[in-house]
């Protein structure tokens, strides 16, 4: 089916719904270098336009990529439940816009639907959407997830605890840990991205991990974030893993450049599940996503990059995750040229993830080659602090001396906890209180307030 508007008497055309939507996403440097973006701004206010005017069953009834030949397609349209869709088939987009806008639109209602939204649906109307829409609706999507504490609560902000170290030297991290578990950072993961892929390497993070969760009981969890495979070895080898990590995409093509399919991260989570080291919850999942990453692997079909990201995100809500997190600038320039267009992103993965009913958190993330700088990233942190992001990274310096890219600190997250008054995890805010690394009224307590954690900690990373 192919689509048409005229403006100043010129008429656009659009041949399939997989191009109407790549010319109605706001201009990024990843779809001009795949030659499917909007060559101009009238052409992308047509698409938009014509966008405006699509029923969403008709989005749902014409997959952007052959089921025949895509796991990914088949995953989305096999565990639609065609009930619940049923309440918001006939809308339009424009029309969903303006109904997902409503005060009248509330939380019980978006979670009810959330197994019903597509990945297109939620892409194409995000693409009809100001920031401050993609703000205001995000705000009303609850996503609550649990395996040590619960995240996701109103009102809550967690943070990933990311003690990364470029040669993964124990006593490095180890400092790391505890300089952030003393600003108050760690309830929603303390996660290592290694350097090794060594078995005996990765085994010494775990257990370094599991040891500082265990002697201080941390009501919070670990990860490892090496490939999957290694992961499943760890496990088979006895280590204590609690999530299992995996970057993911949103086709299957681009899956397998990571060297994942569905079935392998089945088997993951499975295994997981059995090691039952969860004590609230068994949310034993956490992915990492990006916009660029298939058309990175060349894996995209033509389809745009941030409907590809939308795709991801049933792949993700498939497994049940305790996080999932887009790594919004993280892949270059290339994908993602400036601030402007990381913003946007980042705004986008955000409400889609959340109505889709994912567990979406966000590294509010550059390189140092892209024409962006930390007030960018200043103005991403508080417009997502704005929109109830599930949790962000926390990175001593926000400087990720292993990924070698510019992050968030333990400071922006007090920062965030200041001027929207949010909470940590319950149970993690609990530990901090019984700690003394809190006071009565949720503020850091005096560094001596803090000292006997203080010296446990010291004396295991002189230990490490």
């Amino acid at each position: 089916m192919s689509y048409h508007h005229t403006i100043d008497a010129t008429n656009y055309r659009f041949a399939n719904l997989r191009t109407l939507l790549a010319k109605a996403s706001p201009a990024r440097s990843g779809d001009y270098l795949a030659g499917i973006g909007a060559a101009t701004a009238v052409e992308r206010m047509a698409a938009r336009l014509c966008l405006a005017e699509v029923t969403l069953r008709d989005i749902v009834a014409a997959p952007l990529i052959a089921y025949e030949s895509d796991e990914v397609t088949r995953l989305i349209c096999d565990r639609h439940p065609a009930d619940v869709f049923a309440e918001i088939a006939g809308l339009t987009v424009g029309e969903f816009r303006n109904w997902l806008l409503l005060d009248t639109t509330d939380e019980i209602t978006l979670a009810r639907l959330a197994p019903a939204i597509t990945p297109e649906v939620a892409a194409a109307v995000s693409k009809l959407m100001r920031n401050q829409d993609l703000v205001l609706v995000a705000r009303k999507c609850r996503v609550v997830t649990r395996f040590r504490n619960t995240l996701g609560l109103p009102g809550c902000l967690a943070v990933r605890l990311q003690p990364n170290h470029p040669t993964d030297d124990a006593k490095g991290i180890a400092a790391s840990i505890l300089d952030g578990l003393l600003y108050g950072a760690g309830d929603a993961l303390i996660g290592i991205n290694p350097a090794s892929d060594s078995l005996t390497v990765l085994g010494g993070l775990w257990q370094l991990m599991d040891e500082v969760i265990q002697r201080f009981e941390v009501p919070t969890q670990s990860c490892v974030l090496t490939h999957i495979t290694g992961q499943i070895k760890a496990m088979e080898a006895g280590l204590p893993v609690d999530l299992v990590f995996q970057s993911i995409a949103g086709t299957q093509a681009a899956n397998h450049s990571f060297g994942v399919n569905l079935a392998l991260l089945q088997t993951a989570r499975d295994m997981a599940l059995d090691l039952r080291r969860g004590t609230v919850g068994d949310n034993v999942m956490y992915f990492e996503t990006g916009q660029g990453s298939a058309l990175s692997a060349n894996a995209h079909h033509g389809v745009d990059q941030q409907t590809c990201e939308a795709r991801a995100y049933a792949v993700a809500r498939e497994f049940k995750p305790l996080l999932v997190n887009t790594v919004v600038g993280f892949i270059g320039p290339e994908y993602l040229y400036d601030g402007k267009q990381i913003i946007r992103a980042g705004l986008e993965d955000h409400f889609c993830g959340k109505l889709m009913g994912v567990p979406l958190g966000c590294d509010v993330c550059y390189t140092n080659h892209a024409e962006a700088d930390q007030d960018d990233m200043d103005n991403l942190l508080t417009l997502l602090g704005a929109a109830g992001v599930t949790y962000i990274m926390g990175v001593p310096g926000a400087d990720d001396v292993m990924l070698n890219y510019q992050s968030t600190s333990f400071h922006d997250a007090l920062y965030l906890r200041r001027i929207f008054g949010f909470n940590h995890a319950p149970e993690f805010s609990a530990w901090l209180a019984q700690r003394q690394i809190l006071n009565a009224a949720g503020q850091l307590q005096t560094l001596a307030a803090r000292d006997p954690l203080l010296r446990g900690l010291t004396a295991l990373t002189h230990a490490a």
